[in-house]
């Protein structure tokens, strides 16, 4: 099973922790909206070739 973890912000300790729980075992991508200029066209594409997609604030 393959998670795609998008962030809309540099993740704190506590969301990290929860990444990795949820991700053991599994195959992981992850996509940052906090960079100047997020590729949209790009994290469509992930969000489809993912199994499951998990956004974290």
């Amino acid at each position: 099973m393959k998670i795609l973890n998008v962030y809309r912000s540099e993740p704190d300790e506590t969301v990290k922790k929860l990444v990795e729980i949820v991700t053991r075992d599994r195959e992981e991508d992850s996509f940052d909206l906090s960079v100047d200029s997020p590729d949209y066209s790009a994290l469509v594409d992930k969000i489809f070739a993912a199994d499951q997609t998990i956004c974290w604030w």
